[in-house]
This record gives structure tokens, C-alpha cells and sequence, in this order.
């Protein structure tokens, strides 16, 4: 993976990749068919729902729970606005997180502690503030 998540979306979502185009001749005959188009939607809205509840199932347990529910949300993000409104939400929720994981780990090389775990200043721990998680 490189350094920027966005242009890993976008090498992703090139037109110019076999599959890519391959996918798209499919979806292209399957618009040509009401009956099938039907089936495809509802195939897909199952598939998709599927695939997000066992990412949820996976959630408490070690391994890529939450990866896999976000793929769920993908699946059915590509045949109802509500989803793909979510995933691109998700998308832009990454990226923010991806480059404030970035900058703590450059502080962290920069050698600003404070910044890097996202400490408070002793002067606020020492007038009485409540730290979340902090026994």
C-alpha cells in the first residue's frame, strides 16, 4: 500500500484495468434484462447483507471483522445509493484517519511525545482533569 489511501482509490478504480472493463460489460447486459437486472439487485442485496453480518459476527473476535463489514458495505454500495453514500463516507473517514496517523507517527520520529500519544499537559492532569481510561 502506498503512502496516500486516496491514490490507491483511484489506481483501484481505474477504467483502464481488464477487470474493470470486464465487470462492466456484465453490468451492461444485465441492464438490458428487467428480469435479471431484478434477480442481480436482489442477489446482491443478500450477498452484501450477508457479508456485513458475519463481519459484525467477527467484530469481538481477533481477525479483520471490521474489514470484512466494510467490504459488505462495498458489495451493496454497488447497487444502492444508500450504501455507496456510506462507503464514500468511509472513504473520506479513512483518509482523515490515515493522515493523523501520519503526523503522530512523524511527531513521534520528530521526538514530541505530548503529540504522539495524544497526551494531556501535566499542568491539566495536576488541576484536576478526568482522563478517559485512566485508572
Amino acid at each position: 500500500m502506498s503512502d496516500s489511501p486516496q491514490r490507491d482509490i483511484a489506481t483501484g478504480s481505474s477504467s483502464h484495468r481488464p477487470v474493470r472493463r470486464l465487470l462492466h460489460r456484465c453490468r451492461a447486459w444485465v441492464e438490458r434484462y428487467p428480469r435479471i437486472r431484478w434477480l442481480y439487485r436482489f442477489t446482491v442485496g443478500i450477498l452484501g447483507a450477508l457479508v456485513v453480518v458475519i463481519g459484525l459476527l467477527l467484530v469481538p473476535l481477533p481477525g479483520p471483522g471490521w474489514l470484512i463489514v466494510f467490504l459488505g458495505i462495498a458489495i451493496l454500495g454497488t447497487e444502492f445509493p444508500a450504501a455507496h453514500r456510506v462507503g464514500a463516507l468511509l472513504r473520506r473517514i479513512l483518509t482523515a484517519v490515515w493522515a493523523w496517523w501520519k503526523s503522530r507517527r512523524a511527531a513521534a520520529r520528530a521526538g514530541n511525545p505530548d503529540h504522539a500519544s495524544g497526551a494531556r499537559s501535566a499542568g491539566a492532569r495536576s488541576a484536576g482533569a478526568i482522563e478517559i481510561g485512566s485508572a
